[in-house]
């Protein structure tokens, strides 16, 4: 999805991931994790200081999407140290969510995600409707040098990115919850199948990291990576909490995917959420 959401920030982390060998470096391995999770910090830092709700105002979307600018990120990596303060790159010139995908049997998708941000939203119900309204003009800053100002007529910068991607006659509908979890969660799903050829229910449940805070050197990571990984990273001067086998921490998640080579439809669905992934019995 485009600005105002976050979902740039997951595009721009597969690019930076991108230049790095991460399918040789191998699934689960510190270089692997290193790459990825220095590139997160660069690409939220990027979200965080340029994206916002694009009308009325001309974002970098091109800039922050292109391989040069990922190539120049890119650089910024040290592998073997963790980098504590990442700021923004320089432009040139100048648990309340619900997630759901569906394939039918003519190949149609819908990507489908929706969030009242706080556990009750604005605590605000609309007569006569029965839901309860959203409070995500929380995420709005009174910062007035960002894009993301409070303003009236102005969404803010929004967290919930539903997902679509697509490889010659294989397409996907996907997403995983979780705040500011989502982009970071879709980069590694996306490299789960693309660099570690996995099926979309091992991408799913592959162990996550994640990084809930945009500066700083924590990570948090599920338990089920390797201790000799994490102690690597450690020495690199990451600051590892070490979550569950299966932790809420990290998002849950939702897909299906199609091949319509084969007209066969595929679905996976996260144990680390309440969902299942249903299939529609053939018409006798």
């Amino acid at each position: 999805m485009p600005p105002n959401g976050q979902g740039i920030a997951a595009l721009e982390m597969l690019n930076i991931m991108e230049t790095f060998p991460i399918g040789q470096f191998g699934f689960g391995s510190a270089k692997a994790l290193q790459a990825m999770i220095e590139a997160k910090k660069l690409a939220y830092a990027d979200m965080a200081k340029y994206i916002a709700d694009p009308r009325g105002q001309k974002l970098p979307v091109a800039t922050l999407l292109s391989k040069d600018w990922a190539k120049q990120r890119a650089q910024l990596i040290d592998a073997g140290r963790a980098k504590c303060d990442v700021g923004a790159g320089e432009l040139p010139g100048g648990s309340d969510t619900t997630y759901l995908s569906v394939v039918d049997r003519d190949g149609n998708m819908v990507s489908l995600i929706q969030s009242n941000f706080s556990g009750f939203g604005s605590g605000i119900v609309a007569p006569g409707t029965g839901f309860v309204l959203h409070n995500r003009g929380g995420l709005f800053t009174l910062d007035t040098a960002s894009p993301n100002a409070l303003a009236g007529r102005k969404r803010p910068r929004h967290t919930i990115i539903p997902g679509f991607a697509q490889k010659g006659e294989t397409r996907m509908a996907f997403g995983i919850m979780g705040g500011w979890n989502q982009s970071q969660a879709h980069a590694q799903f996306m490299a789960n199948m693309a660099d570690f050829k996995m099926n979309i229910q091992a991408a799913l449940e592959a162990p996550r990291f994640t990084k809930p805070t945009f500066s700083g050197c924590d990570v948090m990571m599920e338990g089920r990576f390797s201790a000799a990984a994490r102690d690597e990273l450690s020495m690199s001067g990451h600051k590892i909490q070490l979550l569950g086998t299966y932790s809420s921490a990290v998002g849950g998640g939702q897909a299906v995917l199609r091949d319509f080579a084969a007209g066969v439809n595929y679905g996976a669905s996260d144990p680390r959420k309440d969902g299942q992934a249903v299939a529609e019995l053939p018409v006798e």
